[in-house]
């Protein structure tokens, strides 16, 4: 929903405040104008905003695909990732790498709620979900272990050697 033009937020009023006091006389008339040092009102910029309204808040999430919190870590001579999936199944999981790059995705099932009559609290986010991942030192693809257990997938990378630079002797 765009702002009208008589409406101040606290940013425009703070920024008026601002500019009345490193300017002088600057500052916002009581016609929602900023009025520059030399009294001449000019008028606001236009601003564009999306608003998320209590009626509309479902349906700016409902296309969006869920995000898979994720821990990234090394060790000696793997890369680690790991993911919270609890209540997903193994076969509704989708795990994938190409040039360095990993996504996972998947399904996560609430079970059946069509009997529900109404809602107290929904906090818990079913349906799709993704996460792609550049990962951050370069991997052997094909050494690539994925375990699911206790809800956690474990994706454990062999780090692909990288060879020390060779000394060139300048003659």
């Amino acid at each position: 929903m765009a702002r009208k033009q008589d409406e101040m937020s606290l940013d425009d009023e703070l920024t008026a405040a601002f500019l009345s006091e490193e300017e002088g006389n600057a500052g916002l008339s009581d016609d929602g104008l900023v009025e520059s040092a030399d009294d001449a009102p000019v008028e606001e910029e236009y601003v564009a905003e999306t608003e998320t309204t209590e009626e509309n808040w479902e349906d700016e999430t409902e296309n969006l695909p869920g995000q898979l919190a994720v821990d990234v870590y090394e060790t000696a001579d793997k890369l680690i990732i790991k993911a919270r999936t609890a209540g997903i199944e193994r076969k509704d999981l989708d795990v994938s790498i190409s040039d360095n790059i990993l996504t996972i995705s998947g399904v996560l099932s609430g079970g059946d709620d069509t009997n529900a009559t109404q809602w107290h609290i929904q906090e818990c986010y079913w349906g799709e979900f993704s996460r792609t991942i550049a990962l951050p030192v370069q991997v052997v693809e094909d050494g690539v272990e994925a375990v699911l257990k206790d809800g956690v997938l474990t994706i454990a990378f062999e780090k692909e050697k990288v060879e020390e630079p060779k000394r060139i002797t300048i003659n």
